[in-house]
């Protein structure tokens, strides 16, 4: 036997094969305690995203989205707004009296319905029914900050139609416009409770087809009581417009365009608003987190 090869037995050791000790506990998977191969520790797992910064990105992200696609949608919610105030002008009796108030802020915030209640019901709809939500669900971000953001953003997109359409109705019946710095109260809280409606709504119909049809429903149950006075419905119909999210947001708007508003009045159709338009997003969360485990 040559000297090469007593070197080479030598070196294999008893082991056999010429693999060393470290080969042999490698393939082993090491002592059983959640090691790798090789000796490596596993990583941990990446925590969860805040609900701020998620919600954040979700926002710009759908803003971006509704930037591109929903401005021909907001120019038709704008002009169908101030062309029922148009036509409504002829019903209402002159001057600025209690009509002419709840007409100009019912139709500034169909704009809002428009938008928030009846395009997020068909977005949510359109989501659940391709199976967009499997996207989001693999993402590590709280459902509510996907509910949040979406309607945020859909909210936020309506600022402009509504700021025309109470500008254009103010001219139109000659009513006072030192009371619309309103709407930055009113938008956000209308559009949060018609948004968080609109969500909920698409989330729960079980075909996309009738997301689309709950969707036009609310908005045109937006259009028929909000844009009337509410002393001169019937007592049922004044009941569901007492139940639809965006009559104290009408309520709060009409009454700060008076020539002397009732600022009491006004704050507390804005807190209820409010109230109304966080059950509405918290039931829309829980909309979402069924729909997306199904």
């Amino acid at each position: 036997m040559s000297t090469a090869t007593a070197g080479a037995r030598k070196a294999e050791g008893p082991g056999g094969a010429g693999e060393s000790a470290g080969a042999r506990n490698g393939r082993s998977g090491g002592s059983g305690t959640g090691e790798r191969p090789g000796g490596a520790a596993a990583a941990p797992l990446a925590p969860g995203a805040a609900l701020w910064p998620s919600l954040a990105a979700v926002y710009r992200a759908q803003l971006s989205r509704a930037r591109v696609a929903r401005i021909p949608l907001l120019f038709v919610a704008t002009f169908q707004s101030i062309g029922i105030m148009v036509l409504m002008r002829g019903v209402v009796d002159g001057g600025p009296g209690d009509e002419a108030r709840a007409v100009v802020a019912g139709s500034s915030v169909l704009v809002v319905a428009f938008v928030a209640l009846n395009l997020l019901a068909q977005y949510f709809g359109q989501l659940r029914a391709s199976g967009g939500l499997d996207h989001y669900a693999t993402l590590p971000v709280p459902p509510a900050a996907v509910v949040l953001g979406a309607a945020a953003a859909y909210a936020s997109f309506t600022v402009p139609g509504v700021a025309v359409t109470a500008v254009a109705g103010s001219l139109l019946y000659g009513l006072p416009m030192g009371g619309l710095w309103v709407l930055a109260a009113v938008v956000p809280l209308a559009g949060a409770a018609l948004a968080g409606l609109g969500a909920a709504l698409g989330l729960l119909a079980p075909r996309q087809e009738l997301a689309t049809l709950c969707g036009q429903l609310g908005m045109s149950a937006a259009l028929l009581l909000g844009v009337l006075p509410g002393g001169a419905l019937p007592g049922p119909v004044r009941l569901l417009r007492d139940l639809l999210p965006s009559t104290y947001g009408v309520e709060a708007l009409a009454a700060a365009l008076g020539p002397k508003p009732p600022w009491g009045s006004v704050a507390v159709d804005l807190g209820v608003c409010a109230a109304v338009g966080a059950a509405a997003l918290a039931a829309a969360t829980w909309a979402y987190r069924r729909a997306a485990v199904r």
